[in-house]
């Protein structure tokens, strides 16, 4: 007998419908827009639902390629701080309660995002020589924070710092514009979300990642989902 939805095992909706879901959900539509749209052939739950399933695979997938090396010539480094509320006097760094998160771009292609525990050199260098292979041709670019420091001495020599405490955004091609710009994009899409449950911060970031590495890319948001879901469909049959 054929299965009746090719994007998600033992699903009873018709594989129209969660086309349309995945649709809108590419557009970066919120589950109760969508429900709106379909009010008459799924409900908002079910719609809410899908979309929690469609972070899930996008996250899944990603951890996949965690070992992988980002092969490129020019990288940009940073870290941010996430968190909803906002307490007077206590902003990024010093901000203990929020979620850290460290990023790596390979400038015009992809960038990777890992939620770490703090901000240290011992946490952070570890992920930097994983993703970065150290060649003499690698630029890297970072602000001045202090866990940077003993890039030169892992043998990265072409390391390059911004000064934003100086009003320093860029220094001719020496610059991580790239990097705030993801950074300005996920803020920006987690605003839409009233509240997100901390267990949940890495679904949305990860989601993220898919979003903007796609945008990167030129590729299609829509069919790159369509492929990862016959993937993991194909995978858990």
């Amino acid at each position: 007998m054929k299965r009746k939805n090719p994007y998600r095992k033992n699903s009873h909706l018709l594989s129209s419908v969660s086309r349309e879901i995945i649709k809108y959900f590419s557009l970066d539509f919120d589950a109760y827009k969508t429900s709106e749209i379909l009010k008459w052939k799924v409900s908002y739950r079910t719609i809410k639902e899908w979309y929690n399933y469609f972070r899930e695979i996008i996250y899944f997938f990603s951890k996949i390629k965690e070992k992988e090396v980002l092969w490129c010539w020019t990288y940009e480094l940073d870290e941010s701080y996430f968190w909803a509320k906002r307490i007077r006097w206590k902003r990024w760094r010093w901000a203990w309660w929020k979620i850290k998160v460290f990023w790596i771009l390979k400038r015009n292609n992809q960038v990777y995002t890992q939620v770490v525990s703090e901000c240290t050199a011992k946490e952070l260098l570890p992920i930097i020589r994983g993703k970065i292979n150290i060649k003499d041709d690698i630029i890297i670019n970072s602000d001045w924070w202090k866990s940077y420091d003993w890039l030169v001495d892992l043998w990265y020599k072409k390391h390059y710092r911004v000064h934003h405490w100086n009003n320093e955004f860029a220094r001719w091609k020496q610059h991580i514009n790239w990097i705030e710009s993801f950074w300005s994009f996920t803020k920006r899409r987690l605003n839409k979300f009233n509240w997100i449950k901390k267990e949940k911060f890495i679904y949305h970031l990860k989601e993220s990642e898919f979003r903007f590495n796609c945008k990167l890319s030129q590729k299609n948001i829509y069919k790159e989902l369509l492929k990862l879901l016959k993937r993991y469909t194909k995978k858990s049959h």
